[in-house]
């Protein structure tokens, strides 16, 4: 049992940690951004658990054009973090140009994940429970509302089947093969 026996799950256990810690912080920036119910008992929960860091960073970073700049820069920063400490435990090195382009590639795929999930979510949910109301099945209409209206007015249902989720995770995962290879490019 080598060195390596114990660090790989302890890195998949700080990883997922600062992983999901991350995934709060920007579903926060989400529901702000889309203006979603804070009322809404998913939204406190998220609040509260990113209030501990997001609080006295703002004081520091304001918002800009009524968006949370704060939160931006906590993720950065606490994926900056992570990065580099990873990097370091392995006895590597990455540059500061290769370092961004890492931690910018990662927080693009949460992005993108992030809403690929939501539309699943939702797709599921409208077959499940349609026309229920669930506050998180709100907050999700919320969150993917603004990818899915411009698709839905393009492709509307057909004979009662909405196949706009479909060409909306299929423009995710295009984005998303896009945008990465280029940035992981930059960290090689």
């Amino acid at each position: 049992m080598g060195s390596g026996y114990l660090s790989n799950p302890f890195e998949f256990l700080v990883t997922t940690l600062v992983d999901l810690y991350l995934f709060a912080i920007l579903l926060r920036f989400v529901l702000q951004a889309v203006r979603a119910d804070f009322f809404n008992p998913v939204s406190q929960f998220i609040v509260k658990v990113t209030n501990p860091v997001l609080e006295p960073l703002r004081r520091i970073v304001p918002p800009v054009a009524r968006q949370d700049v704060a939160s931006i820069v906590a993720m950065v920063a606490i994926k900056m973090a992570l990065i580099a400490a990873l990097v370091g435990m392995k006895g590597g090195q990455v540059g500061i140009l290769g370092l961004f382009a890492w931690t910018a590639a990662d927080l693009a795929s949460l992005v993108i994940d992030l809403f690929f999930f939501a539309v699943i979510i939702r797709a599921i949910l409208s077959w499940i429970s349609p026309g229920g109301y669930n506050p998180a099945a709100a907050l999700i209409e919320q969150i993917t509302d603004p990818i899915m209206r411009p698709v839905q007015r393009i492709l509307p249902p057909i004979g009662g089947i909405d196949l706009s989720p479909i060409a909306v995770l299929i423009g995710l995962q295009v984005i998303k093969m896009l945008i990465l290879p280029p940035l992981m490019h930059l960290v090689m």
